[in-house]
């Protein structure tokens, strides 16, 4: 008998059943008698099955290369190739196919050799009806079970598979000690975690990875023997990496089995009780969480631009100072320190440039210190310093000064050279205070007082300083509780175009209108607002109600006036900046060339990206853009040609000193000549006398604003002298 050895192996497992069949079993009848092949036909046909047909050994061969054959019956003796070549087929390409041997060979030997082959039952001719379909249905049931079983297999070696990966992968450790605290198995994380090869720690005992100071917690928690809510969990040991350069903090959950498969815990069947084997737990690795809660430790009492502790560990040194000092009856100082012109510095050149001067002034502010005194930020600009130990004034006037005179050399960030100087207020315990809250505010105090007598000084605390603090404090409050009382009013001062005798436009200047102290000018409390914030609350009503008033003037018939409104750095800043103004404009549906922006050359060069952008957006809308103050500031050429800007307002400084200084009257000429050139508007605020006018009409100046053609009045003044518009200044014996 010889192998068919041209058949290649995709004949072979692939055919394989991996699962119990969803259609009748196909059954192939070979056999070179047409009646007999046609009689087992029948009859399988008969039982429901699926049935095709061979007259040999060679057809059958085809056959079970392109079909999912079933079972077989097979004749041996067939001409050509016989049945022992098919069973040989089968065997060698390990078909799933079942043999039922019908023969009429009657010899002990053919059946030997056939089951030899691996045929399923040998039958002789003539066969039983029963007995031939019985071994029919015994070789389908054999088959059916041998899938499922094969099934099940795969399915166990998948599963070992994926829990094999999942614990392999696994970002903790797993481990399995037993019972004498040796490790039995260990996943792959070891390796990444603590530089071990898996095999260089099985065997060895776990106390060998513990660090030498958990020894004893780990004998109970690592080898852990409980089960249940009574185990061990998150128990935190640090264990010893292969290299020794470095100690891993986990988090132990240590897991004892109980009764299973695992066999973690063994029952003994004579007593019914249950044995311990060993331990399995898991290691997680928490340094990035310890890590984590480092930073946050660190971000709640540290100031992070700075580094430097912040109010609250500040508060807390303080308190333990004062205790101290209490128990030795010894002195300490507070220190309040704010630094002067930093605003400016921030508002011309940005926070970045701000930032980066604050981090180099703590630096400096450090190198001042003793060992053992306390620096802090406690927020924008403003530092406190605790000096314990210090036994005299004379010793926190060394420190002051110290700090002064560190501060006046110039700090270099980037391209500029910023000079700055500071104010300090000082507090000794226990003569102006026995509490963290006295020390502190009564340094404050000290420091305002310093910042009122021209700054870049220190001050120690006196009570005498109280009073005008209050009054300060006194008038925050009242400023916050202004806009809920309706106490602001606004006034309006009329631009004047000398060539026409006409009011153009009315600038909107705020006043408050305190219930108790009168009408209060904008220089003593704009600065306070800006400090607080609270600008801008205050500039969001100014353009609401300047919107307002405009469209009455404009139902009136006074149509041809447009408002100027000032608008501050923070104001500026605001992302809703933009959509304000526009959505106040079409709510009293006035169009955009009606108002027009007065912003401060200082404004403008704070954020000057974002604030450009913003006024040329403004500027889209028709919206005019005025630079008020102009002279005074930091702007240049370049900005000016960058700017959306229509009309620069000449400050009155230059315009009060004109006639007696030849350098004001130089930049007056000098700017007119300038806004001439870049095909801008010229104001000359704060014109006061005959004489003022006429040199500017001279110079060819034809807008004006001052005291000269009114002050700035109430709303229903402003109103009167707009319908009085050109008769009033037609009558006005200067513009003849």
């Amino acid at each position: 008998m010889t192998n068919d050895n041209s058949t290649n192996n995709s004949y072979r497992a692939n055919r394989h059943l991996n699962s119990l069949p969803e259609k009748p079993e196909m059954i192939l009848v070979v056999d070179d008698e047409k009646r007999q092949q046609d009689s087992l036909m029948q009859l399988m046909a008969q039982q429901g099955y699926l049935v095709d047909s061979a007259s040999d050994g060679a057809e059958a061969i085809e056959k079970l290369k392109h079909e999912n054959i079933g079972i077989i019956l097979l004749d041996l003796n067939m001409g050509g190739s016989n049945g022992e070549h098919v069973m040989q087929f089968i065997t060698d390409n390990e078909l799933d196919t079942a043999v039922i041997v019908v023969s009429g060979e009657t010899s002990f030997e053919a059946a030997e050799n056939a089951l030899k082959y691996g045929a399923y039952d040998f039958i002789r001719k003539p066969y039983s009806l029963d007995n031939l379909l019985n071994s029919v249905n015994n070789a389908i049931k054999k088959r059916q079970l041998e899938a499922e079983n094969r099934r099940m297999h795969a399915q166990l070696r998948e599963s070992e598979k994926l829990h094999r990966y999942i614990v392999n992968k696994s970002p903790d450790i797993v481990y399995i000690l037993d019972s004498q605290g040796r490790f039995t198995f260990i996943n792959k994380r070891v390796e990444t975690l603590l530089g071990y090869k898996m095999k260089e720690i099985i065997g060895r005992h776990y106390s060998e990875l513990i660090h030498e100071e958990d020894l004893d917690k780990a004998q109970f928690k690592f080898n852990e023997r409980r089960t249940g809510k009574r185990a061990s969990i998150n128990i935190e040991l640090k264990l010893k990496c292969k290299n020794n350069d470095q100690t891993r903090n986990f988090d132990n959950r240590l897991l004892p089995i109980e009764i299973n498969s695992v066999g973690v815990y063994r029952s003994q069947d004579e007593v019914k009780s249950k044995k311990f084997v060993g331990t399995y737990g898991i290691a997680r690795d928490i340094s990035d969480r310890i890590e984590a809660e480092e930073i946050i430790r660190f971000q709640a009492y540290h100031d992070m631009l700075t580094r430097l502790p912040n109010r609250t560990l500040l508060k807390d040194r303080l308190h333990q100072a004062i205790a101290h000092a209490k128990r030795n009856q010894s002195n300490l100082s507070v220190m309040f320190l704010d630094l002067d012109r930093f605003k400016v510095i921030n508002d011309t050149l940005g926070h970045l440039v701000g930032d980066r001067l604050l981090q180099a002034v703590a630096m400096r502010l450090r190198h001042c210190l003793r060992e053992g005194d306390t620096l802090a930020r406690i927020g924008g600009d403003e530092f406190t310093l605790l000096l314990p130990e210090v036994n005299s004034k004379q010793d926190a006037e060394v420190i002051a000064s110290k700090i002064i005179k560190s501060l006046k050399l110039p700090f270099k960030i980037d391209t500029h050279e910023l000079f700055v100087s500071t104010s300090i207020g000082i507090s000794q315990y226990p003569d102006d205070g026995q509490t963290m809250e006295s020390l502190l505010k009564h340094a404050d105090i000290a420091m305002y007082s310093v910042k009122g007598r021209g700054k870049n000084g220190y001050d120690f605390y006196h009570n005498n300083m109280l009073d005008a603090y209050s009054k300060h404090l006194s008038l925050e409050n009242d400023l916050r509780r202004a806009m809920d009382d309706n106490q602001f009013k606004i006034y309006y001062q009329p631009q004047i175009n000398i060539e026409t005798n006409e009011v153009f436009a009315m600038e909107a200047l705020i006043r408050w209108q305190h219930p108790e102290r009168g009408l209060i000018s904008p220089s003593e409390f704009i600065q306070l607002a800006e400090e607080t914030h609270l600008i801008k609350q205050i500039g969001n009503w100014m353009i609401e109600n300047c919107c307002a008033e405009l469209r009455r003037w404009r139902e009136m018939g006074l149509d041809t006036v447009r408002v100027a409104i000032n608008v501050s750095s923070i104001q500026l800043e605001q992302d809703d900046f933009v959509e304000f103004i526009l959505s106040s404009l079409r709510k009293n549906n006035i169009p955009g060339e009606f108002i027009e922006i007065e912003i401060t050359e200082n404004t403008l060069m704070h954020d000057t990206d974002d604030g450009i952008g913003k006024l040329r957006e403004l500027s889209n809308h028709n919206i005019k853009i005025a630079i008020d103050d102009f002279g005074t500031g930091y702007s240049s050429l370049n900005y000016l040609k960058r700017l959306p800007i229509d009309t620069l307002k000449i400050d009155q400084s230059f315009i009060r000193d004109m006639s007696n200084s030849d350098e004001d009257s130089s930049i007056i000429k000098a700017i007119i000549a300038m806004a001439k050139g870049l095909n801008l508007n010229i104001i000359s605020e704060g014109v006061e006398t005959e004489a003022q006018l006429q040199q500017l009409k001279a110079w060819r100046c034809q807008n004006m604003q001052g005291f000269l053609f009114g002050r700035p009045m109430p709303d229903f003044e402003a109103i009167d002298m707009l319908k009085n518009n050109g008769l009033m200044l037609k009558q006005h014996k200067m513009l003849q």
